[in-house]
């Protein structure tokens, strides 16, 4: 556990942001570190109102593995809670963050998650995309002093394994909730739908 550690904190090192980075470049991570998250809302809800009854679907069940994985991540850092490098005095913090846990990250657990249930769902291109936005994140979070390495390849095991054990209550329970969301959908917005405005 130390040796894996000692790796970490070395990696860390090396991605890491000092005060000698050019702020142009500062400036560039604290806008995919803190903005492109809303991609992943904004696509969900783009799925929803312009998507088949395949993309709600998938739009219903990222939301709920989702939840459910940020919900173990809740759990692994109360009993594991592993402190970020600024809390120890490592490295150069350029973002400001609460002092708690790091590991495994909520950021990458959201981006993990979108990603493999989009690739999985058979959305390869909006997937990938997702992939290559999910990894800047990853880096910018970890460039500007608030996760390690290992948080992010947490969020990825941690994500996969939420899915695999949530996979066979999908299958069961999948279609009635996507049907209940429809339903519901419908109803709460039924004038604009009846309008053209929305599709129904």
């Amino acid at each position: 556990m130390e040796t894996l550690e000692a790796l970490n904190r070395s990696l860390f090192l090396s991605i890491n942001a000092t005060p000698a980075t050019p702020p142009w470049l500062i400036d560039t991570a604290l806008f995919i570190a803190n903005y492109l998250i809303l991609l992943v809302p904004l696509t969900l809800v783009l799925m929803w109102l312009s998507g088949d009854a395949r993309q709600r679907a998938t739009a219903i069940r990222v939301c709920a593995v989702t939840l459910l994985t940020l919900g173990v991540n809740q759990a692994i850092g109360y009993v594991y809670p592993h402190p970020r490098p600024f809390v120890i005095g490592l490295g150069h913090t350029f973002l400001e963050h609460a002092p708690d846990p790091s590991f495994p990250s909520d950021h990458g657990t959201v981006f993990s998650t979108f990603v493999l249930t989009l690739l999985l769902g058979g959305m390869l291109r909006t997937g990938l995309l997702a992939l290559a936005v999910g990894v800047a994140v990853a880096w910018a979070r970890i460039f500007l002093g608030v996760h390690y390495p290992l948080d992010m390849i947490g969020a990825v095991g941690v994500s996969c394994l939420v899915y695999a054990v949530a996979a066979p209550v999908w299958k069961a329970c999948g279609s009635a909730l996507t049907r209940f969301a429809v339903t519901l959908y419908r109803a709460l917005l039924a004038a604009p739908i009846r309008l053209g405005w929305l599709r129904p």
